[in-house]
């Protein structure tokens, strides 16, 4: 039975509230793939009878989580984009522990972590650094609104696929050892990583100022209003000289969300803007590059 037009549009309200997810016209065919497990699981015929029981429940119930959850995209991959984690080691990094010598602390935020790939590419960059085994206190903060890809995360366990997808021979024989099924990641590269249910359509809770925001491939997902109202909750997170790197087809944040654009090797990374009266200016290795407008999420 195909998804009937009124149950789409009951669908796409309820996860855009949600998640920010803007489900467009052409989707039916993978809303329906990707509402199957959860048709199963609730022993449901259908989607109409999905979107009954819905109904019938309060939008904080766990069900519309599971909704929600079940039509998130988690791809993911260890070191995703590799020219974002070779301008992390030769550029962004050295520059922030420069201007952190003396508090010798990094904070680090993963939004949208998915299953764990991207934090603990972050803490292994770290680790070949050296900072996870000298004075330095690193935290890496982990977040994203689906509750089962944190309980996978929190496990640091990957199988065949997952593990050759990004992962060098030489980092998998140094940070994961082998097991029955699979191959898990080693606690000293754990350790720093602080996993956390955050739905970013929500206002954050307060937290110290981070250093470094990875908010990568999910805002290609969100309408225009969306990304902007969560583009201006991570600046209000971000120090005054940090850095914030998104996906490599996500839209770019315009001067008007405080953000201005800076090309590092191959990648674009944003600093914010400072303010009229400030008289810092950007850094040599980085010269600002003028920002791109009317693109689309």
């Amino acid at each position: 039975m195909s998804l009937l037009a009124d149950d789409f549009a009951y669908l796409r309200q309820r996860v855009l509230r949600r998640s920010g997810l803007v489900l467009e016209p052409d989707m039916h065919a993978l809303v329906e793939t990707r509402l199957m497990s959860l048709l199963r699981e609730e022993r449901l015929p259908d989607i109409s009878a999905l979107v009954a029981r819905l109904r019938s429940q309060p939008e904080s119930s766990p069900l519309h989580q599971r909704l929600a959850e079940a039509l998130a995209n988690h791809e993911t991959a260890f070191f995703r984009d590799a020219p974002v984690f070779d301008a992390l080691r030769s550029t962004v990094l050295p520059a922030l522990l420069a201007k952190r010598s003396r508090t010798r602390t990094l904070r680090i935020w993963c939004a949208a972590c998915a299953y764990g790939q991207e934090p603990y590419s972050i803490a292994m960059t770290l680790a070949e650094a050296g900072l996870l085994i000298t004075g330095w206190t690193v935290r890496i903060l982990a977040t994203d609104f689906s509750t089962r890809a944190l309980v996978r995360a929190s496990e640091a366990r990957y199988d065949a696929q997952e593990i050759h997808r990004g992962l060098t021979p030489e980092l998998r024989q140094r940070y994961f050892r082998p097991e029955r099924d699979g191959w898990r990641l080693n606690e000293q590269v754990r350790r720093p990583v602080e996993l956390r249910p955050l739905n970013l359509m929500d206002d954050f809770p307060p937290e110290a100022p981070v250093d470094l925001v990875f908010l990568r491939n999910v805002m290609i997902y969100w309408d225009v209003p969306t990304r902007r109202a969560v583009l201006a909750r991570v600046r209000r997170m971000l120090q005054a000289d940090g850095y914030l790197v998104l996906g490599a087809a996500e839209a770019s944040p315009l001067v008007e969300d405080g953000f201005t654009r800076h090309l590092i090797g191959q990648t674009s990374w944003y600093r914010p803007t400072p303010a009229p009266h400030a008289s810092a200016s950007a850094p040599v290795e980085d010269a600002p590059c003028p920002p791109r407008s009317g693109a689309r999420p």
